[in-house]
């Protein structure tokens, strides 16, 4: 806080010795605009001297930040960015998909079967809306699904059926 002082305190005596060695007048001289709030909080009023203490100084309106007194090498940045424990891991628990043959991580749905679920979901799903007339038309039954060959059961009387004229894919079971 005294280092704060002092250089409040030797400002303007600084800034009137640059203007005469730059050999600038007073009101030519550049000013220095800084973007803050109107008002930060102050403490009491150290008594001076001079009494400069009520007047704006050029550091009242910086706000102060802690730099790191060194600076970091290349070297030490890049030890830093790879060290060993920011690296990728090594993964041993990769397997061929049973259906697909894609690689895919143990107990994870493979990503290409996924996304032939997903597909063959939609068009379900637009068949249903087709059939339904729109999403809020659907009245709140449970659906049955059947491909080519397949017959509707007693089990399925009063459900929601739908059609499809394709052969049954290997991965979509049949419920029992």
């Amino acid at each position: 806080m005294a280092l704060l002082q002092r250089l409040l305190h030797s400002w303007p005596a600084l800034e009137r010795t640059l203007m005469q060695a730059l050999g600038l007048q007073p009101r030519l001289a550049p000013a220095l605009a800084i973007q803050a709030p109107a008002v930060f909080p102050q403490s009491k009023p150290e008594v001076c001297a001079n009494d400069q203490s009520d007047r704006p100084g050029f550091l009242d309106s910086i706000f102060w930040m802690a730099v790191p007194k060194k600076r970091r090498s290349i070297e030490i940045n890049r030890c830093r960015r790879r060290d060993v424990r920011k690296l990728e891991k090594v993964k041993n628990n990769i397997e061929v998909c049973q259906e697909c043959g894609h690689l895919k991580l143990k107990h994870v749905l493979c990503a290409f079967c996924y996304q032939k679920v997903t597909h063959e979901t939609a068009l379900v799903r637009a068949q249903i809306q087709a059939q339904e007339g729109g999403p809020r038309n659907t009245p709140p039954v449970e659906t049955v699904v059947l491909y080519e060959g397949e017959k509707a059961t007693e089990a399925d009387e009063g459900k929601r059926i739908i059609e499809r004229n394709r052969k049954r894919p290997s991965w979509f079971t049949v419920d029992s």
